[in-house]
């Protein structure tokens, strides 16, 4: 009754037929007709100094984003350990306090 019945693999019917071979068939390179174009003598970005400029700034503003992102993360640590220490302090002097009046 508590036996557990393993299922048995079920067999196949019909007829069995082996897999078919597949043979690799040869690869031929085939002759490129079109012209290779030279390369060109210039590059093809140019940097202006209007272009350079807007460069600095973008990286400027990212600097001085992800250091204020960085400094109120750091900023936020600070005050939750100095805060976490204030309880620490209470706490203790309130454990003291009462430990004194017995």
């Amino acid at each position: 009754m508590l036996r557990p019945k393993i299922p048995t693999m079920p067999t196949p019917t019909g007829l069995i037929t082996p897999p078919a071979v597949v043979e690799p068939t040869k690869v031929t390179p085939m002759p490129s007709s079109a012209p290779v174009a030279p390369a060109p003598s210039r590059p093809v970005v140019q940097l202006t100094p209007g272009t350079a400029l807007a460069f600095v700034g973008a990286g400027t503003a990212v600097v001085l984003i992800v250091g204020a992102v960085l400094v109120s993360m750091l900023l936020a640590v600070a005050v939750t350990g100095t805060s976490v220490a204030v309880c620490a302090v209470v706490l203790r002097s309130l454990i003291t306090a009462d430990a004194k009046r017995r």
